[in-house]
């Protein structure tokens, strides 16, 4: 718990530096920008299709009665917009956090390890390809778990539960390995991952929940609908510093605690120098006296 909260506060000093700034603009130009100009010519028709479709459910002409039953009749226009933003919030965090992996957690890996970590010796260095196929096979999984669960989104407890839990398990599989790939061998980040697991898991949950925050903007009130162009870029800005923030609190737990381990398996051997003193050469045999 001492190496989380210390890793906590250190990496939320991390996000205060000039280089974890500007590179935080990187995925903001990339996602924000394509996010802005899909909205922008795509919002009006996605939305037209949505509603289309649910003229055709016979369930939404009963809702809309007891929507007037109750004196809000007006509802029904919010809910074609609310499910196009509830289908796109998804595949948002997945590119934030997939931008973040690739554009910004080398480069901030390499800052924690200089500032912090100068000592910390390079045993292994992951080739740049299998980097790639660990994320896209860690993102891969978390996909089919978003659609296997989706149906349970129709739930409200699991609609809060579920979707946190899948992104706190992607950005621990994925930031973990970015973290060590540089520095820990395979061997080592297996034990770590081991011995760390449910610290390491709690960080990226803690991590995914913080994760839903900026999907709150759509819930300030029917209006925000209106400007979910604009909205989705600002969303995307909020995701880019949390997931920025996730990635620098993996890095300072991760070398931390390699640093750690291979401290913990040198001082036997250490130990073990100091104990023992250097063998002493024989006494040299003196002939036997004549006197």
């Amino acid at each position: 718990m001492n190496l989380m909260l210390d890793s906590f506060w250190r990496a939320a000093a991390y996000c205060l530096h000039p280089r974890v700034i500007l590179l935080s603009l990187l995925p903001l130009l990339l996602i924000g920008g394509l996010s802005f100009a899909l909205g922008w010519f795509f919002w009006e028709p996605a939305v037209d299709a949505v509603a289309d479709q649910m003229r055709q459910w016979a369930l939404m002409d009963a809702f809309e009665r007891w929507l007037r039953a109750m004196g809000a009749p007006g509802l029904r226009s919010v809910f074609a917009p609310l499910i196009v933003v509830a289908l796109a919030v998804p595949f948002i965090v997945l590119a934030s956090l997939l931008a973040v992996g690739l554009l910004m957690t080398p480069a901030m890996v390499r800052l924690v390890a200089v500032r912090r970590f100068p000592s910390l010796e390079h045993r292994h260095s992951e080739p740049l390809w299998r980097s790639i196929a660990w994320t896209l096979a860690a993102t891969g999984l978390a996909l089919l778990a978003l659609v296997l669960t989706l149906p349970l989104w129709l739930i409200p407890p699991f609609a809060l539960v579920l979707p946190p839990l899948i992104w706190g398990w992607l950005a621990y599989r994925m930031m973990i390995y970015d973290a060590l790939a540089d520095h820990a061998t395979p061997e080592e980040r297996r034990r770590l991952r081991r011995e760390h697991r449910w610290p390491l898991l709690g960080i990226g949950v803690i991590s995914g929940y913080a994760g839903g925050a900026p999907s709150l903007l759509f819930a300030l009130g029917a209006h925000t609908l209106l400007l979910a162009p604009l909205l989705v870029v600002v969303a995307v800005w909020l995701y880019t510093l949390l997931f920025a923030f996730a990635s620098l609190w993996f890095a300072h737990y991760g070398m931390a605690a390699l640093h750690r381990q291979r401290f913990a398996a040198a001082a036997p051997a250490q130990r073990q120098q100091v104990a023992l003193p250097a063998h002493e050469p024989a006494a040299p045999v003196l002939p036997p006296s004549t006197s």
